[in-house]
């Protein structure tokens, strides 16, 4: 079907999006088209445990940076949520909960927030999160690299800020806030 035709080549664009990051040089890039591909992209680790919800304001401005960097970000936020989900409800077995991503405009800064209904971070471990190889998962699960990686690509590399409030047994939202025109080179 045709439908099933336009599906495949979303999923094939979006996957060409991941395929090469580190060789690409900063360029405007649209945000909510880059988050809508990394939904796409990670659809398995999140279908059987949550419904997402996508508020992408369509007026935000483009923004200067590596689009392979920040799908990556977005991916690894999209996937840390989906497990948060999957630890609160048992694989989903107790019924699914909620991801959001909106996006917004607000001064010469695009915001996009990832949220999820997740099991919430532990008020003895947030300081922690964001430094290298520092993990929750089990052994093999995870590197413990996945939230060291999007601090330092949108703080280091894209003069952007990112921080995240959290409930535990309610969830946790993560906030990104980019420049719209990029850290200088």
């Amino acid at each position: 079907s045709f439908e099933g035709a336009e599906s495949v080549a979303r999923i094939v664009r979006s996957m060409k999006a991941f395929s090469h990051p580190g060789t690409e040089d900063k360029a405007y890039l649209d945000i909510n088209e880059a988050i809508e591909s990394t939904a796409t992209v990670s659809r398995n680790e999140w279908k059987y445990v949550a419904d997402m919800t996508l508020n992408l304001d369509p007026s935000i401005p483009m923004v200067r940076g590596y689009a392979g960097e920040l799908s990556q970000v977005f991916l690894n936020l999209i996937v840390n949520a989906a497990h948060a989900i999957g630890d609160a409800t048992e694989g989903g077995k107790a019924g699914k909960r909620g991801i959001t991503i909106t996006t917004r405009h607000r001064q010469g800064i695009v915001e996009i927030s990832i949220s999820d209904a997740g099991i919430g971070i532990p008020v003895e471990i947030r300081e922690r999160i964001f430094d290298p190889f520092f993990t929750t998962k089990a052994v093999g699960k995870g590197t413990g690299q996945g939230l060291s990686m999007a601090y330092s690509t949108i703080v280091e590399r894209h003069n952007g800020s990112i921080d995240f409030l959290s409930e535990v047994g309610k969830g946790t939202t993560f906030r990104i806030s980019l420049p719209v025109d990029g850290k200088e080179e």
